[in-house]
């Protein structure tokens, strides 16, 4: 019982951790600030923006360093990474110190990687204590990353809401807060325990709970952060969000105290016949085994058997892409968690459309949450730039959340992984397009809205994805793999939307110099064609993710009849032991 509680409160420490530590989203909160003190060009922002995600390419250091430091330690290490890169960058734009413009770059690289860290951390607790439930947990502890941005606008309001560079100082300081808090469960991790069925059920009643609780904290956030403009309203809205965030801490004591209860009082209680609810399925916990065991026995009348276990048909809607899928039919995956090394991974067709995917789908919508403060400010909307940043923020968060949908709707309603994730990018095209049609402050709330909820659904789903398609044991690698598309998209999308800002600066309704070589754009000239191309850019990301569905929906169909087998046997067996109990 001990054991489990600390269990729980290391998923709660994570989830702290991943609410404080999400601290490139808040870019655009300061960085027209930043480019005023450099006297720099949109050009040269870009690549700052860009030297920041630049760490998340070197995310395979952390995992590197867990081989030879404790978590404990390696979390720290990032905690004085942000320290060092934000605090620096916080004395530059108080002009307490002058520093070169590459300076600034490896310090905004310096940061990027801390966060990076704080992710691997966060993974490795999650996967290592939640192995039955290891979707669920990664899912909800990467959530609370898409809220940090609005935790962060509510302290900046509640300290001081009309200076924007103390995003940087508290970029240095409350991640390192948060490490030093969370430091005790992570040293009292309890050992590694096997769950009963019982306890599983009991797991995912919790994680259901969490996920109310952690939608009640997004809306909380979203709707009243408008109210948070005066210092002493944003106090108390900040106390609101912190007691929600410590909240979480009473709900395994709850469910324990009633299985307590339970126990020494049965009479009071419904029998456990007559409560079946169950998220997760146990035998998940071997997946690649399974799959791999039970590919053996499956042949090539798979797709034609799969109505009788009912699931969805989804051949009349996708029939018009078969012939296109059929080019690539060579190499495709058909068995789910098996696994593959980093070489066998990049000659993976399936690997290269899940990066496209990726690419051009949850890379373009943060490459536009770290303009939105140039975005809005050509709009003429720059005292909306901190509320913009705070629904792009909630919006992604709530999208991290339903990338949990998959697990909570298994047994109702099965759909492939990857087909959820080409649904996640329906959104984003169509809200570039209606970006690129109307500069509104309606429709700019709208399309930074869309754009949130998809690409908060990409970057949680990625991780599972990353798993479930080429195996568990080697994710680790295999996402770091991944995301090393976030570095290559920040440079060119955000190049290009830089070359287009600064073309226009001269064409544009209000054309402003600002010290040395740095540019003010004013109009919608500035990003509406950047915004056509981007929107292009994301329909190709589309059409990645559903010839990736084309390609996996047998593996995934084969894992579905599979599971069905192993509970029809199962329940078999039950039942025979029952009625020989009884018979004897």
């Amino acid at each position: 019982m001990v054991g489990q509680s600390r269990k729980w409160m290391i998923l709660v420490a994570a989830t702290w951790i991943q609410a404080f530590t999400g601290t490139n989203f808040d870019f655009s909160s300061y960085s027209s600030d930043l480019k005023s003190v450099l006297g720099i060009s949109q050009v040269q922002l870009n690549y700052l923006s860009v030297a920041s995600d630049m760490g998340k390419a070197l995310g395979w250091c952390s995992g590197v360093s867990l081989m030879y430091f404790p978590l404990w330690a390696v979390m720290f290490m990032a905690a004085f990474m942000g320290l060092f890169g934000y605090g620096l960058q916080w004395f530059v734009i108080q002009r307490l110190i002058t520093l070169p413009y590459v300076l600034v770059f490896i310090l905004c690289l310096l940061a990027g990687c801390s966060i990076c860290w704080f992710n691997t951390v966060c993974y490795v607790l999650c996967i290592k204590h939640f192995q039955a439930n290891r979707a669920l947990a990664l899912s909800l502890t990467v959530s609370f990353n898409g809220v940090s941005a609005a935790l962060y606008t509510l302290i900046a309001n509640a300290i001081n809401p009309n200076d924007d560079t103390i995003y940087l100082f508290l970029n240095a300081l409350v991640p390192l807060f948060t490490s030093g808090v969370a430091l005790i469960p992570v040293l009292r991790q309890p050992p590694i325990q096997s769950l009963p069925a019982d306890a599983t059920d009991r797991d995912s009643i919790i994680f259901l709970c969490l996920n109310i609780l952690a939608v009640i904290t997004g809306l909380y956030l979203l709707l009243l952060n408008s109210l948070s403009s005066h210092v002493s309203k944003a106090r108390m809205l900040l106390v609101g969000a912190l007691f929600l965030l410590i909240l979480p801490l009473c709900l395994p004591g709850i469910a324990y105290a009633r299985e307590w209860a339970r126990r020494n009082f049965p009479s009071r209680f419904p029998s456990n016949n007559s409560f079946t609810f169950n998220l997760v399925d146990p035998d998940d916990l071997e997946l690649h085994k399974v799959l791999i065991a039970g590919s053996e026995s499956t042949n090539a009348t798979s797709a034609t058997n799969a109505n009788s276990l009912g699931m969805i048909d989804t051949e009349g809607f996708f029939r018009c892409f078969e012939c296109f899928g059929k080019v690539m039919e060579k190499d495709r995956l058909t068995v789910l968690g098996e696994e593959h090394s980093a070489k066998l991974l990049v000659r993976r067709w399936d690997f290269w459309l899940y990066y496209a995917a990726y690419f051009c789908g949850g890379t373009i919508g943060l490459v536009y949450s770290n303009n939105l403060g140039q975005i809005s400010q050509s709009l003429g909307y720059s005292s909306l730039t901190s509320s913009l940043v705070t629904l792009y923020s909630s919006c992604s968060f709530f999208g991290r959340l339903l990338s949990a949908a998959p697990d909570f709707l298994h047994d109702k309603i099965y759909f492939a992984r990857t087909g959820w994730l080409a649904v996640a990018l329906v959104p984003t095209p169509i809200a570039f397009f209606l970006l690129a049609a109307s500069g509104s402050e309606a429709m700019l709330r709208a399309g930074t809205g869309l754009i949130g909820i998809s690409s908060g659904f990409v970057f949680s789903a990625a991780v599972s994805v990353t798993s479930e398609l080429f195996g568990p044991n080697s994710a680790g690698v295999n996402h770091n793999i991944l995301i090393t598309n976030i570095p290559i998209g920040s440079l060119l999308y955000g190049l290009l939307a830089a070359l287009v800002y600064d073309s226009n600066e001269g064409s544009s309704i209000i054309g402003v110099s600002l010290l040395k070589d740095a540019t003010l754009c004013m109009g919608r000239s500035c990003y509406r064609q950047t915004f056509i191309w981007w929107g292009c850019i994301s329909i190709v990301g589309l059409a990645s993710s559903l010839f990736l569905f084309l390609r996996t929906r047998t593996a995934y169909n084969r894992f579905e009849r599979n599971r069905n087998r192993t509970q029809v046997m199962q329940s078999y067996s039950q039942s025979s032991s029952q009625s020989s109990s009884q018979s004897s």
